[in-house]
């Protein structure tokens, strides 16, 4: 594995170490997710990614991870500005604007990495970007979409889905350097 690569092994660790602590401790980590307009649980927005339901939901967060934040940190560069600035950005939204449920899980990082990459690759016009982006559109776009669709009564975070998006979208437009006109 190539140096670069190591914080994004250090991250998917996390999200094991978090999940695997939770299931021995006892109690729940899940009770530190967060919770939209709640002050106590406003440290969600940080902790969240490394919070899991159960181990399909984990398992279903990483491999999207491994393989997005790999795209990103081999692609992109000052990778983790941007990794931040979409994981902060979306649970900020979620926060705001989001359904009064308990929210955890990586799939906010994951849409907006998704949205990132993409429009990164539209704005930018270069061969890698326009490549990356053809790659996550063609292996995530069906998720993508069916995952921000709202499904009211569900246990999936759809709006944080959403948000998440919403945050990679602004991401690409602010860190990518070319304008391009969509009209």
């Amino acid at each position: 594995m190539p140096p670069i690569l190591y914080p994004v092994a250090g991250f998917l660790g996390a999200m094991w170490a978090v999940y695997l602590v939770d299931f021995i401790v006892p109690g729940s980590f899940i009770e530190y997710g967060l919770v939209p307009r709640t002050f106590r649980r406003l440290p969600g927005i940080a902790l969240m990614p490394f919070l899991h339901a159960n181990f399909t939901h984990l398992i279903g967060n990483t491999i999207p991870v491994a393989v997005l934040l790999s795209l990103t940190v081999l692609t992109r560069e000052r990778p983790w500005e941007s990794i931040i600035a979409i994981l902060v950005g979306g649970g900020v939204l979620l926060w705001l604007f989001g359904r009064p449920a308990n929210h955890v899980g990586a799939s906010g990082l994951v849409f907006g990495l998704i949205t990132f990459l993409i429009i990164v690759g539209i704005r930018e016009k270069q061969f890698v970007s326009i490549a990356v982006a053809i790659a996550v559109g063609l292996l995530f776009g069906g998720s993508l979409l069916g995952g921000i669709i709202p499904s009211f009564g569900s246990s999936v975070s759809w709006d944080g889905h959403l948000f998440g998006a919403i945050s990679g979208v602004l991401v690409g437009i602010a860190t990518s350097g070319k304008v391009t006109h969509f009209f």
